[in-house]
């Protein structure tokens, strides 16, 4: 039996079944197309790094992460020409990503193909976001 791909939503975003736990969100890290799986699979992996027993679930076509019982702190998902990384509580973060959102406290950063991962700041970003509040979706 062969399974068809996931369809592809505007911007290339995978349309993946909503689902709880790491199986789901590897099935749209799969599904993200060309370039940007790669970058969906460093982020997975360097936010498990960052916050070890993190929880995975995809809602709303996105990976979330966050602590069982305690909300949601980052997601990413696909556009056209960039895989946004969001932080729900990203003005409390140290530095503050750049893009804002239309949610006060949300803010967001752009990766693009030929963008050099500043890991450390990533991995910082994930520590922070994880002890704060997380975000009941």
């Amino acid at each position: 039996m062969t399974r068809s791909k996931p369809k592809l939503l505007a911007g290339g975003n995978p349309q993946i079944a909503k689902g709880d736990g790491d199986g789901p969100v590897q099935a749209y890290i799969a599904a993200m197309p060309d370039w940007k799986r790669k970058i969906g699979q460093r982020l997975d992996a360097l936010i498990e790094t960052a916050v070890p027993g993190v929880h995975k679930a995809v809602k709303w076509n996105q990976p979330l992460y966050g602590l069982e019982g305690d909300g949601w702190f980052v997601s990413f998902r696909c556009f056209t020409k960039y895989v946004q990384l969001t932080f729900f509580q990203g003005t409390s973060l140290d530095p503050t990503p750049t893009k804002t959102s239309k949610q006060a406290d949300v803010r967001s950063v752009e990766i693009h193909e030929h963008d050099e991962l500043d890991e450390d700041v990533l991995i910082s970003w994930f520590e922070q976001a994880s002890r704060l509040p997380g975000q009941r979706l």
